[in-house]
């Protein structure tokens, strides 16, 4: 049986980059037979490799809580928890980091991305933090971790280091997990460069939609959204080397569920105008509703910090047993 764990930091606002590339199809999974366990993590311990004002950190880990559930993540169906509250995410974190390889980091391209020239200057727990990252995956015995492209290489490397330890240990203790990448939408571009992800951490705030946006705001940034003078032409391959008008269709398709080109067929031959005036329409429709369930849920911290609670519980019952084995495995008394 199928076994999915995700989490995202609870670092800067969230985006119609994530809810399209993640979280809306954590909720699908919800809806699948064939799976046994869901556990997504807020993964407050990866948020500290960088610099974080804590007052804004302890607001923000509340905020993602409330966006997990307006999305549609049923505490019910699935866990949901904070990295922090599972001691057992740093234990073997540690242990992991005696089993992974300084070249396998040195390998790592996320890094060298994150910490620019200054590499020098960047924190120990952004250059390790992939082999904490393993670490929340095989926790759980992890089958699948849905993850875009740029995180593939992090599932990999989990792969690496639970081979090594299972054969340096004789055992079959960790499960090898598998990147699960959504086909459409697994990347979804900025708004005014349709060349880089749209990030929660982007400079320019009309490249990003977020998911607690107003519809006015969500409106105004459609309609500012770079294209091109050409026309929208009548099929997908077309739209090859025209990155802002791809990336815009591409929106539209995933927010309609619809196929790209079902979506393009309506306006081959047009320009934008009507095209951008009916994906605004659309993303309000979708957006909108989470960020006011977000806004409602977030009256109520308590009931939150209880929903937290609770899955923390359920997150450590099924990780205490496993690193009481791997505990074992390498001789600690």
């Amino acid at each position: 049986m199928t076994k999915i764990f995700s989490g995202l930091k609870p670092s800067g606002d969230f985006t119609l980059g994530n809810y399209i590339g993640a979280m809306k199809h954590w909720v699908d999974y919800q809806n699948k037979v064939d799976i046994k366990q869901l556990l997504y993590c807020i993964v407050d311990l990866h948020a500290i490799t960088v610099p974080q004002d804590p007052k804004t950190l302890h607001q923000r880990i509340r905020e993602i809580a409330a966006v997990y559930i307006a999305c549609g993540l049923d505490p019910k169906k699935s866990i949901l928890f904070l990295q922090s509250h599972v001691s057992a995410h740093a234990e073997l974190g540690w242990i992991l980091n005696c089993t992974a390889r300084v070249g396998w980091l040195n390998r790592m391209t996320q890094f060298k991305d994150k910490a620019g020239k200054n590499r020098e200057q960047a924190s120990v727990g952004l250059y390790d933090y992939p082999v904490l990252m393993a670490a929340d995956i095989l926790l759980y015995g992890t089958t699948h971790v849905p993850v875009g492209e740029d995180q593939k290489q992090h599932v990999e490397l989990t792969r690496d280091i639970a081979q090594k330890f299972n054969h340096d240990y004789s055992t079959d203790l960790f499960v090898l997990p598998e990147p699960a990448i959504a086909k459409e939408g697994a990347r979804i571009m900025g708004l005014r460069d349709g060349t880089n992800k749209m990030s929660k951490s982007g400079k320019n705030p009309n490249d990003v939609l977020y998911l607690l946006d107003s519809a006015d705001d969500i409106a105004q940034k459609i309609r500012k959204a770079k294209t091109d003078s050409d026309l929208l032409p009548a099929t997908v391959q077309e739209l090859a080397n025209r990155p802002e008008a791809k990336n815009l269709l591409t929106i539209f398709a995933n927010l309609a569920e619809k196929q790209a080109q079902d979506i393009l067929n309506n306006y081959a031959g047009q320009n934008f105008a009507t095209f951008k005036k009916d994906l605004a329409e659309i993303c309000i429709e979708k957006i909108t509703p989470i960020g006011n369930k977000a806004r409602d849920l977030l009256k109520n911290p308590k009931n939150l910090d209880k929903i937290l609670k609770d899955g923390a519980e359920k997150a450590n019952k099924l990780a205490t047993p496993l690193l009481n084995k791997v505990k074992e495995t390498v001789g600690f008394v």
